[in-house]
This record gives structure tokens, C-alpha cells and sequence, in this order.
């Protein structure tokens, strides 16, 4: 084995552990953020990015849910069926989405701060097929349709969402 698999087999092992871990934490604390389960790993003693906790969350297609007292937590999906049902799309659109805007063939979805990842996760598995994929970032999501006219159609479709 090369060194190169050898690498990338460590690699998805400590991912593997880290994602065990991340399943415990958020079933055992509120983590209302992505900056409170980097803490919570650190606090495990896993060494972790902001970006490392995204595209955790964005992998195992954690969702947010309301604790009940107005804030929101993460969770881990019991069916994906049923969550990202066009009611559940509505009402995190309605919870987290500011604006919605395009440019030839790239529509920019603005969210409150920490909600981009859970509203481009909802996006990716909705299977929009002119929908590419989308990039997230903390308030902020891209979204790369095709063809370029599609652009106002998921616009339009977006925005429905916030009625």
C-alpha cells in the first residue's frame, strides 16, 4: 500500500471516530452552533477547523430543531424522507433565509448567521435537477444552476418558501 492510501485510510478513520463523536455530543448537550461542536470535540480532545465541523454537518445531514424555549439545536436525522418535506423547507426558509438573489447562473441565498449550512443541505437533498450543488458558508450560500435562464425559476421557487 502506497503511502498515499496509507494516508488517506488514517484520514477516513479519524473522520469515522470524529462524526461517532459528534453523534454522541449532539445527542447528549445542546449545541446551538457550529463553534459550540468544535468546542465540544476540542473538549474530547479532537483537534477540529470551522471548516472540519461544516462539512461534518453537512455529511451526516444534521439538522437544526427548536429546543422548545425559542432556540434552535442540532440533530441528527431519524428519516430524511421526512425531513426535507416542502412544509419543513418552508419553515426553515421562513426561520433562516434573509433574501434570496441571482446572477446569470449562480443564485446567492443570504441566511441569518450559522443557518447556510443547514439551508444548502435541505437544498442538496431536495434533487432539484437544475440544481448543481451549492457552496455554504456562514450566512451565505451559492447556488450553481444550469441552465443559466433556471436561475430566476429557483429564484422564484426560493422565495415561495418565505410566504
Amino acid at each position: 500500500m502506497s503511502q498515499k492510501e496509507t494516508t488517506k485510510r488514517e484520514g477516513e478513520k479519524v473522520k469515522s471516530v470524529r462524526q461517532a463523536v459528534i453523534k454522541s455530543i449532539i445527542g447528549s448537550q445542546i449545541i446551538e452552533t457550529q463553534e459550540d461542536l468544535a468546542d465540544a470535540l476540542r473538549g474530547q480532545r479532537i483537534k477540529v477547523t470551522q471548516a472540519t465541523v461544516s462539512r461534518d454537518i453537512k455529511e451526516m445531514m444534521l439538522i437544526k430543531v427548536p429546543t422548545g424555549d425559542g432556540r434552535y439545536r442540532y440533530a441528527y436525522p431519524m428519516q430524511n424522507a421526512v425531513i426535507f418535506t416542502e412544509e419543513r423547507m418552508q419553515r426553515l426558509f421562513r426561520d433562516t433565509v434573509v433574501n434570496c438573489d441571482y446572477s446569470e447562473n449562480i443564485v446567492v441565498v443570504k441566511t441569518l448567521p450559522g443557518g447556510a449550512n443547514t439551508v444548502a443541505s435541505a437544498l442538496d437533498h431536495a434533487n432539484w435537477p437544475e440544481v448543481l450543488g451549492t457552496v455554504a458558508g456562514d450566512d451565505n450560500i451559492f447556488i450553481i444552476v444550469k441552465p443559466k435562464a433556471a436561475a430566476e425559476i429557483v429564484t422564484k421557487r426560493l422565495m415561495s418558501f418565505l410566504e
